[in-house]
């Protein structure tokens, strides 16, 4: 629709703190990864986006309230920790709190061997703390990796979105970054045919894709979102933005990001199952997909792996010989479909294939014996009337 309603918004003194509170039961989609969101809404007006609308102004939640989040999901067994935001660096924004205090109360929680991996965020408030922002992605129990859309590789086309930030911003964090913390990975996203979007404009978005080769590229055609002021704006033939999506997608295609690290040994964390089913799905440091064969079960395991082969979206490993698999979670996970943060009350009742699986107590084996002798004396005593039945029958008929 063109109209969006907020309904139950928290509020404290009349400003809005966060979204759905985080000691809501809930369950995990994959009982291995706990995802947070630290903040809702966002503090950008761009002219193609919606955000805003839907999610109203920038709400962060208190640093207490996520921490103890935080504390409670990896004592339910998660080993991978996703923080999620409208956009990161604007966290505490609203209430007075920086982010790189939040990351670190959060990262000393963190058993050893678990992963933190951050969100998305736009580059012009994650430029106040590159410094330590470097220091917390080198840190052992985060994710050597960062998700900063570009969108255009032109300062017009920037303007236009009201981006609030030049590309001149956004090469400046990602080379500081880059620098700093070894091999880091940076996702970014594009949108080709914005209205305003000249043929050089969109060239210079593709050089950008070439002096960088991101290993994660999202390439999106421009939508009018309606009620957007981008929507007003008058639009570029949609064949001449496919075309520039095939362009630009054929330039992302052409390098492959993992070659050189071919033979390398790296630590990965295991989350996931293929769904080839034949391998495990894990991350290494700087959260580049790896898929690793094993008899063994390996989820929520940290093991050591050789790379053998590299693709263009991942890498596979084969475990190295003699190396010790690390379980860091400090207890077994949740079972599928079980309740977090809930009362024993709400947890989710076991399944009759789980049920059968347990091994039945004496006194149910001697229920059962009753019953099935029961059953055996009662189909006997119906056999024997059924023959009386028939015997009489058959002598009144003859008589």
């Amino acid at each position: 629709g063109h109209a969006v309603r907020l309904l139950g918004q928290k509020k404290k003194e009349g400003q809005k703190i966060g979204g759905a509170k985080l000691d809501l039961p809930k369950i995990r989609k994959n009982p291995l990864i706990e995802i947070i969101a630290i903040n809702t809404g966002c503090l950008n007006q761009c002219t193609y986006c919606k955000t805003k609308h839907a999610r109203g102004e920038l709400g962060s939640y208190p640093p207490e309230e996520l921490v103890e989040r935080v504390k409670q999901s990896f004592e339910e067994g998660v080993v991978e920790l996703w923080l999620t935001s409208e956009d990161t660096g604007a966290y505490g924004k609203d209430i007075g709190v920086r982010l790189p205090d939040l990351l670190w109360q959060i990262i000393e929680v963190i058993p050893k061997g678990c992963m933190m991996r951050i969100g998305m965020t736009n580059p012009p408030y994650i430029q106040e703390y590159l410094p330590e922002m470097a220091e917390i992605l080198n840190d052992e129990r985060v994710y050597s990796f960062l998700h900063i859309p570009v969108q255009s590789a032109s300062n017009g086309v920037l303007n236009d979105m009201k981006r609030e930030y030049t590309i001149q911003d956004f090469k400046h964090t990602v080379d500081f970054l880059k620098a700093r913390v070894p091999e880091l990975t940076v996702a970014t996203d594009l949108i080709c045919g914005f209205p305003t979007e000249t043929e050089e404009d969109f060239g210079e978005s593709c050089k950008l894709v070439e002096e960088y080769q991101f290993p994660s590229l999202f390439i999106n055609q421009f939508f009018p979102r309606p009620g957007t002021p981008a929507a007003k704006m008058r639009r570029i033939p949609t064949d001449e933005v496919k075309d520039r999506t095939k362009r630009v997608s054929a330039i992302f295609q052409s390098y492959f990001p993992y070659e050189h690290k071919m033979g390398r040994k790296q630590r990965v964390l295991i989350t996931e199952i293929a769904k080839d089913g034949v391998h495990y799905v894990g991350h290494n440091k700087t959260y580049d997909q790896v898929l690793v064969k094993g008899e063994q079960d390996l989820m929520g395991k940290m093991v050591e792996v050789e790379i053998y082969e590299t693709g263009k979206h991942f890498m596979k490993g084969r475990i190295v010989d003699n190396t010790e698999i690390v379980n860091p979670g400090l207890t077994e996970p949740l079972r599928k479909g079980e309740v977090s943060g809930a009362p024993m009350v709400l947890k989710r009742k076991p399944s009759l294939a789980d049920q059968l699986k347990e091994p039945l107590p004496q006194s149910m084996w001697t229920t059962i014996l009753h019953i099935g002798l029961f059953v055996l004396l009662m189909a006997i005593t119906l056999d024997v009337c059924l023959l009386f039945h028939d015997v009489r029958k058959k002598h009144f008929s003859w008589s």
